[in-house]
């Protein structure tokens, strides 16, 4: 899971994430980390600051073939995705 430090995951995200996901989904991120990659950097590039809190929480949904998963965000006003998404995580639930 190292290639979560280029996104700037410090060491103990890393860990409470390793030591708080199923083995499989772990197996299953390492597999599809190129799709994992690209997910979480096009929110990086959307401007989504708390992009790391959003994965932690929510790390199923970055497995999403990445145009499926640009397509879920990009129905919405970017700034106001932004907005609502540094206000409350669990927004993703309803995307």
């Amino acid at each position: 899971m190292k290639f979560l430090e280029k996104f700037n995951f410090n060491k103990e995200e890393i860990a409470d994430f390793l030591n708080n996901c199923p083995k499989k989904l772990i197996d299953n991120i390492k597999e599809n980390k190129k799709i994992v990659c690209e997910n979480i950097n096009y929110l990086k590039e959307l401007g989504v600051e708390n992009y790391r809190e959003i994965f932690l929480e929510y790390y199923e949904i970055f497995l999403m073939d990445h145009s499926n998963f640009i397509s879920i965000f990009s129905k919405y006003e970017p700034d106001d995705l932004i907005e609502k998404l540094k206000k409350n995580i669990k927004i993703i639930e309803y995307l």
